[in-house]
């Protein structure tokens, strides 16, 4: 295949918090490459996955959640997602199948249309957890939304996925590919991500840190990695890597949801983490965790810089 036929770009998945968006990331690229929670908001990060086809690249673009903001994070966040709208070939536009349009996605879908000429692909996802008929319906839901808000065009498609069972996820990669750029490709074969490893090390602590817990702890919860260094005196065919970690919290009975009692909470999500964050460096690691109160530093812009935002 000559260099003239190959397509390749930026794709952003777009949705309101907990639309499916890093999952479906994760089944496109074929690895966990994203932070994949039961709750909102749980991605800070712009993390690239990459999706190397025969005939095009893909480079996943997966931002935290479009929504009215109502903290200074909140806003940041936003920010962040209008930058990167900004400069990519096509969105994915994601859609909960189980749950009905709303105010949000409405909301959403103004900003989407407000970019004018950028292909937008609505991805109706999650559509293992209905029936065909409420499939359908929401379909329609999504069609009528698309011609709302873009006017008689509409979406530039619509694809029902499942990246649960894998249902079309092959055909979202498709539809997205034909609207990229004639272009060789832009990362070479193999590599999945382009974001740094201490940023996907803190996401897989912070996925651990918040599995099971009280509603409030996400937008509470910052994850920075202090270092990463390769033990000393460990010989070539044995190496440790040891990992130093502080989880920041607002407030002590946030930090006391977190360590659990006796430390136990704790050291769970340290064992949990260390298996994906292994998985992840493809070496054995020492994790050293600690869980610190940085009060209110959603709200504080002095506080939001030292924590990377």
């Amino acid at each position: 295949m000559t260099d003239s036929q190959f397509r390749a770009g930026f794709v952003s998945l777009v949705g309101r918090p907990n639309a499916g968006k890093s999952t479906l990331t994760n089944a496109l690229v074929g690895q966990k490459v994203a932070i994949t929670s039961s709750k909102p908001q749980t991605t800070r990060h712009t993390i690239r996955g990459i999706v190397h086809r025969e005939d095009s690249q893909l480079i996943l673009v997966d931002t935290p959640g479009l929504h009215r903001p109502r903290t200074l994070l909140g806003k940041r966040l936003n920010d962040l997602v209008a930058d990167t709208l900004a400069e990519v070939d096509a969105i994915g536009f994601c859609l909960p199948a189980n749950e009905a349009v709303g105010p949000g996605d409405r909301y959403i879908a103004k900003q989407l249309a407000a970019l004018k000429k950028k292909p937008v692909v609505a991805l109706v996802t999650k559509t293992d957890l209905v029936d065909r008929a409420a499939l359908a319906k929401q379909l329609m839901a999504v069609t009528a939304l698309g011609t709302e808000v873009m006017g008689e065009a509409g979406w530039a498609d619509i694809v029902p996925v499942s990246a649960a069972d894998g249902f079309q996820v092959d055909t979202v990669a498709e539809v997205l590919s034909s609207y990229m750029p004639s272009s060789p490709p832009l990362y070479p074969d193999g590599e999945l991500t382009d974001e740094p490893e201490a940023v996907m090390v803190a996401e897989l602590i912070r996925e651990a840190a918040l599995e099971g817990v009280r509603d409030e702890l996400p937008h509470s919860l910052a994850v920075v990695v202090d270092e990463i260094v390769p033990r000393e005196g460990r010989s070539e065919d044995n190496p440790l890597l040891d990992i130093r970690v502080n989880l920041y919290v607002e407030r002590s009975s946030q930090k006391a949801i977190i360590i659990g009692k006796g430390g136990a909470r704790l050291r769970e999500v340290g064992t949990n983490a260390r298996l994906a964050i292994e998985a992840l460096l493809g070496t054995r690691i020492y994790l050293d965790l600690h869980v610190k109160i940085a009060k209110d530093w959603q709200r504080d812009p002095k506080q939001l810089v030292k924590l990377g935002f």
